[in-house]
Protein backbone atom coordinates (compact mmCIF):
# COMPACT_ATOMS: atom_id res chain seq x y z
CA UNK A 1 0.00 0.00 0.00
CA UNK A 2 1.44 3.28 -0.80
CA UNK A 3 0.80 5.89 2.11
CA UNK A 4 -0.45 9.15 0.42
CA UNK A 5 1.23 12.21 1.89
CA UNK A 6 -0.57 15.05 3.02
CA UNK A 7 -0.04 18.50 1.62
CA UNK A 8 2.50 20.90 3.70
CA UNK A 9 0.77 22.92 6.14
CA UNK A 10 0.95 27.31 5.40
CA UNK A 11 2.37 29.00 7.88
CA UNK A 12 1.51 32.66 7.77
CA UNK A 13 4.38 34.89 8.01
CA UNK A 14 4.10 38.47 8.05
CA UNK A 15 7.34 39.41 6.44
CA UNK A 16 6.23 37.02 3.32
CA UNK A 17 3.75 39.69 2.37
CA UNK A 18 5.24 42.88 3.45
CA UNK A 19 5.75 45.74 1.49
CA UNK A 20 6.51 49.15 2.33
CA UNK A 21 3.34 50.88 3.05
CA UNK A 22 3.87 54.09 -0.27
CA UNK A 23 0.60 55.40 0.11
CA UNK A 24 1.57 56.80 3.76
CA UNK A 25 4.88 58.66 2.22
CA UNK A 26 2.81 61.78 1.96
CA UNK A 27 2.53 62.15 5.38
CA UNK A 28 6.05 61.34 6.53
CA UNK A 29 7.71 65.10 6.69
CA UNK A 30 5.26 66.73 8.62
CA UNK A 31 5.87 64.21 11.04
CA UNK A 32 7.23 65.93 14.57
CA UNK A 33 9.94 64.99 16.30
CA UNK A 34 8.33 65.14 19.72
CA UNK A 35 6.49 63.72 22.32
CA UNK A 36 2.96 62.58 21.56
CA UNK A 37 0.43 60.26 20.04
CA UNK A 38 0.40 58.98 16.57
CA UNK A 39 -2.78 56.89 14.98
CA UNK A 40 -2.75 55.01 11.61
CA UNK A 41 -6.02 54.91 9.83
CA UNK A 42 -7.84 52.74 7.76
CA UNK A 43 -10.67 53.67 5.39
CA UNK A 44 -12.52 54.21 8.34
CA UNK A 45 -13.18 57.93 9.58
CA UNK A 46 -14.05 56.98 12.88
CA UNK A 47 -11.94 53.67 14.02
CA UNK A 48 -8.04 53.81 13.84
CA UNK A 49 -5.96 50.76 13.09
CA UNK A 50 -3.56 51.34 15.19
CA UNK A 51 -2.76 54.03 18.49
CA UNK A 52 0.57 54.85 19.97
CA UNK A 53 2.55 56.87 21.89
CA UNK A 54 6.48 57.92 21.75
CA UNK A 55 8.37 60.88 23.08
CA UNK A 56 9.72 60.98 19.43
CA UNK A 57 7.17 60.66 17.10
CA UNK A 58 8.52 60.45 13.95
CA UNK A 59 11.47 58.38 15.42
CA UNK A 60 8.75 56.01 16.52
CA UNK A 61 6.19 55.91 13.11
CA UNK A 62 9.41 55.54 10.98
CA UNK A 63 10.20 52.20 12.65
CA UNK A 64 7.01 51.17 12.25
CA UNK A 65 7.35 51.40 8.51
CA UNK A 66 10.02 49.04 8.30
CA UNK A 67 8.58 46.82 10.76
CA UNK A 68 7.57 43.25 8.66
CA UNK A 69 5.86 41.99 11.91
CA UNK A 70 3.31 44.93 10.94
CA UNK A 71 2.67 43.92 7.31
CA UNK A 72 -1.76 43.77 7.85
CA UNK A 73 -1.80 46.75 9.88
CA UNK A 74 0.46 48.88 7.57
CA UNK A 75 -1.44 47.32 4.44
CA UNK A 76 -4.76 48.44 5.35
CA UNK A 77 -3.15 51.80 6.84
CA UNK A 78 -4.34 54.85 4.69
CA UNK A 79 -3.01 57.92 6.46
CA UNK A 80 -1.37 59.05 10.04
CA UNK A 81 -2.35 61.67 11.89
CA UNK A 82 -0.79 62.78 15.75
CA UNK A 83 -1.27 64.81 18.37
CA UNK A 84 1.12 66.57 20.07
CA UNK A 85 2.16 66.26 24.32
CA UNK A 86 4.35 68.53 26.14
CA UNK A 87 6.17 65.43 27.64
CA UNK A 88 5.75 61.75 27.85
CA UNK A 89 3.58 61.79 30.99
CA UNK A 90 1.07 63.63 28.67
CA UNK A 91 1.24 61.05 25.84
CA UNK A 92 0.82 58.15 27.94
CA UNK A 93 -2.55 59.29 29.32
CA UNK A 94 -3.91 60.57 26.06
CA UNK A 95 -2.77 57.05 24.00
CA UNK A 96 -4.75 55.12 27.42
CA UNK A 97 -7.62 57.21 26.71
CA UNK A 98 -8.28 57.17 22.94
CA UNK A 99 -7.38 53.01 22.88
CA UNK A 100 -10.18 52.15 25.62
CA UNK A 101 -12.75 55.25 23.64
CA UNK A 102 -11.51 53.77 19.83
CA UNK A 103 -10.64 50.52 20.48
CA UNK A 104 -8.44 50.23 18.19
CA UNK A 105 -8.17 46.61 15.78
CA UNK A 106 -4.52 45.83 16.49
CA UNK A 107 -4.00 47.64 19.75
CA UNK A 108 -4.01 44.20 22.06
CA UNK A 109 -3.51 46.30 25.27
CA UNK A 110 -4.64 49.00 27.70
CA UNK A 111 -8.39 47.35 27.25
CA UNK A 112 -11.15 48.60 29.20
CA UNK A 113 -11.32 46.83 32.81
CA UNK A 114 -14.45 46.02 33.47
CA UNK A 115 -14.10 43.87 36.32
CA UNK A 116 -11.35 45.85 38.32
CA UNK A 117 -10.72 44.08 41.76
CA UNK A 118 -8.11 44.21 44.64
CA UNK A 119 -7.12 42.32 47.71
CA UNK A 120 -8.78 44.16 50.93
CA UNK A 121 -7.07 43.37 54.17
CA UNK A 122 -9.37 43.81 57.27
CA UNK A 123 -8.79 42.56 60.56
CA UNK A 124 -6.76 39.67 59.52
CA UNK A 125 -8.70 38.47 56.60
CA UNK A 126 -7.95 39.27 53.17
CA UNK A 127 -10.82 39.14 50.65
CA UNK A 128 -11.48 40.24 46.89
CA UNK A 129 -13.34 43.23 46.35
CA UNK A 130 -14.54 45.37 43.42
CA UNK A 131 -14.03 48.51 41.84
CA UNK A 132 -17.75 48.50 40.71
CA UNK A 133 -18.58 48.34 45.05
CA UNK A 134 -16.25 51.09 46.67
CA UNK A 135 -14.23 53.78 45.83
CA UNK A 136 -10.54 52.84 45.06
CA UNK A 137 -9.20 56.04 45.21
CA UNK A 138 -10.33 56.43 48.75
CA UNK A 139 -10.91 52.95 50.20
CA UNK A 140 -7.43 52.14 52.65
CA UNK A 141 -5.57 48.82 52.48
CA UNK A 142 -6.18 47.88 49.23
CA UNK A 143 -3.49 45.48 47.15
CA UNK A 144 -3.09 44.91 43.81
CA UNK A 145 -5.33 46.14 40.55
CA UNK A 146 -6.60 42.68 39.12
CA UNK A 147 -8.46 42.23 35.98
CA UNK A 148 -10.65 39.51 37.48
CA UNK A 149 -10.71 37.91 40.72
CA UNK A 150 -8.29 34.81 39.76
CA UNK A 151 -5.39 36.75 39.26
CA UNK A 152 -5.98 38.28 42.92
CA UNK A 153 -5.90 34.72 44.00
CA UNK A 154 -3.03 33.73 42.33
CA UNK A 155 -1.33 37.22 43.77
CA UNK A 156 -2.34 36.40 47.50
CA UNK A 157 -1.45 32.48 46.93
CA UNK A 158 2.15 34.00 45.44
CA UNK A 159 2.62 36.65 48.62
CA UNK A 160 1.62 33.16 50.87
CA UNK A 161 4.48 30.95 48.79
CA UNK A 162 7.20 33.47 49.51
CA UNK A 163 6.04 34.18 53.24
CA UNK A 164 5.50 30.48 54.87
CA UNK A 165 1.64 31.81 55.09
CA UNK A 166 -1.03 29.93 55.26
CA UNK A 167 -3.34 28.81 52.83
CA UNK A 168 -6.28 28.05 54.76
CA UNK A 169 -6.23 31.17 57.05
CA UNK A 170 -6.20 32.82 53.98
CA UNK A 171 -9.08 30.98 52.80
CA UNK A 172 -7.54 29.92 49.73
CA UNK A 173 -8.04 26.17 50.69
CA UNK A 174 -10.64 24.38 53.69
CA UNK A 175 -8.72 24.40 57.34
CA UNK A 176 -9.99 21.76 59.69
CA UNK A 177 -10.45 23.70 63.06
CA UNK A 178 -7.01 22.27 65.05
CA UNK A 179 -5.71 20.55 62.55
CA UNK A 180 -2.14 21.80 60.76
CA UNK A 181 -2.84 22.41 56.58
CA UNK A 182 -1.19 20.24 54.27
CA UNK A 183 1.63 22.51 53.21
CA UNK A 184 2.49 22.71 56.86
CA UNK A 185 4.16 19.20 56.84
CA UNK A 186 6.10 20.03 53.54
CA UNK A 187 7.21 23.38 55.48
CA UNK A 188 5.53 25.56 53.23
CA UNK A 189 3.61 26.92 56.13
CA UNK A 190 5.19 28.23 59.18
CA UNK A 191 2.09 26.65 61.33
CA UNK A 192 0.00 29.70 62.40
CA UNK A 193 -2.98 27.23 61.49
CA UNK A 194 -1.54 24.69 64.28
CA UNK A 195 -0.34 26.91 66.88
CA UNK A 196 3.44 26.97 66.25
CA UNK A 197 3.26 30.52 65.31
CA UNK A 198 0.80 33.43 66.56
CA UNK A 199 -2.10 34.24 64.45
CA UNK A 200 -0.23 38.39 64.93
CA UNK A 201 3.09 37.10 64.10
CA UNK A 202 1.30 35.49 60.54
CA UNK A 203 -0.58 38.57 60.19
CA UNK A 204 2.02 41.17 60.47
CA UNK A 205 4.16 38.72 57.95
CA UNK A 206 1.01 39.27 55.70
CA UNK A 207 1.05 42.92 55.64
CA UNK A 208 4.99 43.10 55.09
CA UNK A 209 4.43 40.22 51.85
CA UNK A 210 1.57 42.47 50.44
CA UNK A 211 3.05 45.65 51.08
CA UNK A 212 4.52 46.08 47.63
CA UNK A 213 1.26 45.77 46.22
CA UNK A 214 -0.55 48.58 48.51
CA UNK A 215 -2.75 50.89 46.47
CA UNK A 216 -2.51 54.57 47.44
CA UNK A 217 -5.16 56.54 48.16
CA UNK A 218 -5.52 59.36 47.18
CA UNK A 219 -3.61 62.29 49.14
CA UNK A 220 -5.64 65.42 47.91
CA UNK A 221 -9.28 66.94 48.99
CA UNK A 222 -9.75 67.69 45.40
CA UNK A 223 -8.24 67.70 41.73
CA UNK A 224 -4.95 68.76 41.19
CA UNK A 225 -3.31 70.26 38.29
CA UNK A 226 0.48 68.80 37.30
CA UNK A 227 2.60 70.77 35.42
CA UNK A 228 4.64 69.26 32.54
CA UNK A 229 6.61 71.02 30.29
CA UNK A 230 9.62 71.56 27.35
CA UNK A 231 10.41 73.95 25.67
CA UNK A 232 7.93 74.78 23.18
CA UNK A 233 4.91 73.69 25.47
CA UNK A 234 3.57 73.44 28.49
CA UNK A 235 0.22 71.28 29.44
CA UNK A 236 -1.73 71.03 33.17
CA UNK A 237 -2.97 67.83 33.34
CA UNK A 238 -5.99 67.89 35.28
CA UNK A 239 -6.53 64.52 37.78
CA UNK A 240 -8.52 63.85 40.62
CA UNK A 241 -9.26 60.36 42.08
CA UNK A 242 -6.34 59.09 39.93
CA UNK A 243 -8.34 60.18 36.73
CA UNK A 244 -6.82 62.04 34.18
CA UNK A 245 -9.54 64.68 33.47
CA UNK A 246 -7.32 66.18 30.42
CA UNK A 247 -4.78 68.92 29.62
CA UNK A 248 -5.15 72.21 29.71
CA UNK A 249 -2.15 75.45 28.59
CA UNK A 250 -2.87 77.63 30.77
CA UNK A 251 -4.18 77.47 34.67
CA UNK A 252 -7.25 79.37 33.93
CA UNK A 253 -8.68 76.77 31.62
CA UNK A 254 -8.70 74.13 34.39
CA UNK A 255 -11.94 75.36 36.26
CA UNK A 256 -14.59 73.01 33.64
CA UNK A 257 -12.39 69.88 33.80
CA UNK A 258 -12.00 70.10 37.76
CA UNK A 259 -15.53 70.09 38.21
CA UNK A 260 -16.09 66.63 35.93
CA UNK A 261 -17.20 63.88 37.66
CA UNK A 262 -13.99 61.67 38.71
CA UNK A 263 -13.92 58.03 39.58
CA UNK A 264 -10.97 55.84 40.09
CA UNK A 265 -9.04 54.99 36.95
CA UNK A 266 -6.61 51.66 36.67
CA UNK A 267 -4.46 53.10 33.70
CA UNK A 268 -4.58 56.74 35.08
CA UNK A 269 -3.37 54.69 38.70
CA UNK A 270 -0.46 52.67 37.09
CA UNK A 271 0.59 56.08 35.01
CA UNK A 272 0.90 58.49 37.30
CA UNK A 273 1.31 57.07 40.95
CA UNK A 274 5.01 56.86 40.88
CA UNK A 275 5.56 60.21 39.55
CA UNK A 276 3.18 61.62 41.23
CA UNK A 277 4.77 60.69 44.46
CA UNK A 278 7.50 61.43 43.40
CA UNK A 279 7.82 65.30 44.10
CA UNK A 280 9.52 65.89 40.20
CA UNK A 281 6.69 67.63 39.30
CA UNK A 282 5.28 70.74 39.59
CA UNK A 283 1.57 70.06 41.75
CA UNK A 284 -1.28 72.71 41.93
CA UNK A 285 -4.08 71.83 44.19
CA UNK A 286 -7.13 73.32 42.88
CA UNK A 287 -9.47 74.67 45.49
CA UNK A 288 -13.40 73.37 45.71
CA UNK A 289 -14.13 76.35 43.23
CA UNK A 290 -11.32 75.14 41.04
CA UNK A 291 -9.23 77.75 40.98
CA UNK A 292 -5.60 77.40 41.82
CA UNK A 293 -4.80 77.44 45.35
CA UNK A 294 -1.60 77.90 46.35
CA UNK A 295 1.73 75.90 45.33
Amino acid sequence: MVRRQSAPRITFEAAAIYEYPEQLRPFLQALPATPGVYLFHGESDTMPLYIGKSINVRSRVMAHLRNADEAAMLHQSRRITWICTAGEMGALLLEARLIKEQQPLFNKRLRRTRQLCALQLTDQRVQVIYARDVDFSHTPNLFGLFAHQRAALQALQTVADEHQLCYGLLGLEPLSRGRACFRSALKRCAGACCGKESPEAHHLRLMAGLERLRVLCWPWSNAIALKESRAEMTQYHIINNWLWLGAVSSLDEAATLARMPAGFDHDGYKILCRPVMSGHYDIIELDPANAPASS
